[in-house]
């Protein structure tokens, strides 16, 4: 239980009434979730405005109430708190509730259209693999320490966040590692959040859908930098242009990292094939189990952080050299023949050139690459014909077929994407829209020693359709069609 009044003491307030002495045992924004002694704080959403539930939650027993602006009759028993600014707010109090617990532990965050699940997760498994405690936040999965905890988005809202956080410095953990997405920092997640370091990848085509314009979708990532310390460093990647717009006017300390030119941090590819690479960096040769150039990058990445979080050089390499790709992410399946399966989570179109230009380098003479690549529904249209046409462009046969329809036609989203063709390209491509078919077909169109690519879900074990999720694992698909095709 907590007062109120010491919840708000780094909240810009601009009124406030009522019992600033009473006690908080809950904090929430979800109206329905308020049960006595909640604290409320009332955010617009990009659905729907908690202003507009206010007298819900008093109803249901809050004893306070955070919000931009004041109901017609606001209730005489509940302290009212009024400021410009609900959203930062929350994460504020979420915070101060649960004590602070991103200043209890070593609080590192990664942004960037593409890279942040493998740069995040490898982070955890190499402090892990040096001797400490980690926590870990992605789109995959959320760990306390060993304890896995189901991830509903890639950053969760700032009261699990600050409650998982809290797990974690109870649990005794020395380092905690998180992927810090844009709808995130837009929508003020990670307000009220003490980082020691933050992380660029890249910044390509994605989420136009939400931030409209891609000006905003590059401010969003950029206010992660802004709000960095003095005290934390700011970790870009030098081979993105945008790496350099992020740091500017940053407080933080500045370091780079790069696989194509000078850097404070400089990596290189010296050979590779589909078991792993063997890197350069910082003059130091080590093998690793990944693959792909865009992988050198974040290998990289993981390496420079590991360093401005004070690992040893050679210790890093040592842990580097011994972790696994991460769920998803260029993920060989086992196949009784020839036949080689990737599942990958490639959905964008830089991600989807990464990889096919990967597979395309270490494949061989005379071997087909055939993808099956589809496009999520409710999501940025724009991207659509980008990315048939580099699957198309960069691939043997490709097959277009439904991702996560979601509450769209699955055939409107492969009419979006075969705008994207040429007469020529379309001459290639199979359009199939359900998945599972689209997978055997693959299969049964491969000869022996051919790579199918299957790409866009990596290791979602779902499809969501019509609103409703159900099971569909593309590893599992990808490995039952190769089984029956070499059983037959």
């Amino acid at each position: 239980m907590r007062r109120i009044k010491d919840l708000l003491r780094n909240v810009a307030i601009t009124s406030i009434s009522g019992k600033e002495d009473a006690l908080v045992g809950n904090i929430e924004f979800d109206s329905r979730r308020v049960i006595p002694e909640t604290l409320f704080v009332a955010v617009k959403g990009t659905l729907t405005d908690g202003h507009e539930f206010i007298n819900d939650a008093v109803r249901s027993g809050a004893c306070a109430v955070i919000c931009e602006k004041l109901p017609e009759k606001p209730a005489d028993d509940v302290c009212w708190i009024t400021t410009s600014d609900s959203a930062s707010a929350l994460g504020i109090v979420a915070s101060e509730f649960y004590g602070n617990p991103s200043s209890s532990l070593r609080l590192t965050g990664v942004t960037g259209t593409n890279g942040k699940t493998t740069i995040a997760t490898v982070l955890y498994r190499m402090f892990t693999g040096l001797g400490y405690k980690c926590g870990l936040f992605s789109t995959v999965c959320n760990y306390v320490v060993d304890r896995e905890l189901p991830a509903t988005h890639t950053t969760p809202d700032p009261v699990v966040l600050n409650r998982t956080l809290a797990e974690m410095v109870d649990a005794g953990c020395d380092y905690a590692f998180m992927e810090v997405s844009s709808h995130a920092v837009d929508q003020k997640r990670i307000s009220g959040l003490k980082f020691t370091g933050g992380i660029f990848t890249n910044l390509t085509h994605d989420h136009l859908d939400y931030h409209k314009t891609f000006d905003n979708y590059l401010h969003a990532k950029k206010s992660f930098f802004d709000s960095l310390s003095s005290d934390a460093f700011a970790l870009v990647n030098a081979d993105d242009r945008n790496g350099k717009v992020m740091v500017q006017n940053c407080s933080a300390r500045k370091f780079s990292f790069s696989v194509r030119g000078n850097a404070d941090f400089r990596g290189s590819v010296i050979e590779e094939d589909f078991g792993g690479m063997l890197l350069r960096i910082q003059g130091e040769e080590v093998w690793t189990r990944f693959t792909g150039d865009f992988n050198a990058s974040n290998l990289l990445a993981v390496y420079a952080a590991s360093v401005l979080l004070g690992a040893p050089q050679k210790e890093i390499l040592t842990v580097l050299s011994n972790l696994k790709p991460v769920p998803g992410r260029l993920e060989a399946v086992e196949s009784p023949g020839r036949i080689s399966g990737i599942v990958d989570y490639a959905h964008t179109p830089d991600a989807l050139i990464n990889v096919i230009d990967t597979l395309n380098k270490i494949r061989g003479e005379g071997r087909q690459l055939i993808t099956v690549v589809g496009a999520g529904g409710d999501r940025d249209r724009t991207k659509r014909p980008k990315m048939a046409k580099i699957c198309a462009d960069g691939s043997s046969k490709v097959i277009l077929t439904s991702d996560n329809p979601r509450t769209e036609d699955p055939e409107k989203i492969l009419d979006d994407m075969e705008a994207g063709l040429t007469p020529d390209l379309k001459r290639k491509v199979l359009r199939i829209a359900n998945r599972r078919e689209a997978i055997k077909t693959a299969v049964m169109l491969a000869n022996e020693g051919d790579v199918i690519l299957v790409a866009g879900k990596g290791h979602e074990p779902y499809q969501e359709i019509k609103g409703v999720r159900h099971h569909f694992d593309d590893r599992e698909e990808l490995k039952a069609a190769l089984i029956s095709r070499y059983n037959k």
